[in-house]
């Protein structure tokens, strides 16, 4: 008779596990798990343009000592945008202000970066050196990854919002994750809409 009560218990609780599970009881956490990967895939695309940087700058310091203002600009523009990653607070995907900061930081360096290349331009010994040429394809990799990066955030960041403002989840969110918030997305900006033209 105890063992019969034992399983009769024991399929009570698989039968409610289930019920939960096929209710979607876990699409929350599951989606923001993944907003969070999409969100790190991000941070460590833009990681990489900017430990390109510092290399890109020498070498174009090499052959153009004049153009110090953009420069300059370039390496104030990274100073910031390694700053504002380095100060994110822990819920920067559901923080409108702090995400603003950041995307506005790194959209002052995408375009330092543009201004860049657009001076590279007036150099033909510069656009013909081996480690320009190396160094203006990696970037161009890069901002192409960042836009990758990008998207697969936001499409996921689309899908996690839904979860939490659509029927029945809401519900369900409401109960067992009351705290959960919706996260930001990119915005485009004018300037920011096209990457740092590279050409030779």
């Amino acid at each position: 008779m105890k063992t019969f009560g034992w399983v009769g218990k024991m399929a009570a609780m698989a039968a409610v596990a289930l019920g939960l599970s096929a209710c979607g009881i876990n699409t929350v956490p599951t989606q923001d798990e993944q907003v969070k990967a999409a969100w790190s895939q991000v941070q460590n695309e833009y990681q990489r343009r900017s430990d390109l940087i510092p290399n890109l700058v020498n070498t174009v310091k090499g052959y153009a000592q004049q153009e110090r203002t953009v420069l300059r600009e370039v390496i104030e523009a990274r100073a910031k945008a390694t700053q504002t990653t380095v100060n994110l607070p822990p819920d920067v995907t559901s923080n409108p202000e702090a995400f603003q900061k950041f995307e506005q930081s790194q959209n002052q360096l995408t375009q330092a970066l543009g201004r860049l290349m657009v001076v590279s331009e007036r150099y033909p010994d510069l656009k013909s050196n081996q480690n320009f040429l190396a160094l203006q394809s990696q970037l161009e990799g890069t901002e192409n990854r960042i836009a990758v990066a990008r998207k697969d955030y936001i499409d996921s960041v689309q899908t996690y919002n839904t979860t939490l403002r659509t029927i029945p989840q809401r519900w369900i969110a409401g109960i067992f994750y009351p705290d959960a918030k919706p996260k930001q997305t990119f915005t485009a900006q004018e300037p920011a809409q096209t990457a740092p033209r590279v050409s030779f």
